[in-house]
């Protein structure tokens, strides 16, 4: 499956979720499993091309401030989440991360404290060869190497998420103290 084709199935999912995470997995999943068997795998291949471009440790630093904490898994479910916005916001923010503060969702969220995570997004494939097959998806001969995430920092020292992160700490941390 070609990007482009990955990412148009996730933006028809996605159209008239009005943003539930739930919705657009389960659309997804009815989208792919109308497709051939072949087009699932390489959605299943692709997506997990797509988390091993966004397995990066300011992305989870991004996460862990937005979310309040975020564990190996918990990240996996953030992305799933940042994959059901879209192309566009998905390559921002693993660009840079930081930019994260510009969507509304997030800035509300520095209020309200709402988390972000979308396990089902992580399962279309299966779901999708389950339901296509009744059998399960076969595993991937060449599956997609998982990178190094590089020197983790502490994710819990203010002044360093204010220095690398400094949008987003500013809606999520308190003012520093003089």
């Amino acid at each position: 499956m070609r990007t482009d084709d990955f990412w148009t199935l996730i933006d028809q999912a996605r159209t008239g979720a009005d943003g539930d995470v739930e919705a657009v997995a389960e659309r997804a999943t009815a989208l792919l499993a109308a497709r051939d068997v072949d087009d699932i795998a390489g959605f299943d291949r692709h997506l997990r091309r797509v988390l091993a471009a966004s397995y990066r440790v300011d992305l989870w630093g991004a996460a862990y401030l937005i979310n309040g904490g975020c564990s190996d898994d918990g990240f996996d479910y953030f992305r799933g989440w940042l994959i059901t916005q879209g192309r566009a916001t998905f390559a921002k923010a693993v660009a840079e991360p930081d930019s994260l503060a510009e969507l509304p969702v997030i800035r509300q969220a520095a209020v309200t404290g709402e988390e972000f995570d979308a396990e089902a997004m992580l399962s279309i494939a299966d779901d999708a060869y389950r339901r296509a097959t009744a059998s399960d998806l076969p595993a991937d001969p060449n599956p997609v190497p998982v990178p190094e995430l590089g020197e983790f920092w502490d994710f819990d020292d203010e002044d360093e998420v204010r220095r690398r992160l400094p949008r987003l700490a500013a809606l999520f941390l308190e003012p520093p103290q003089e």
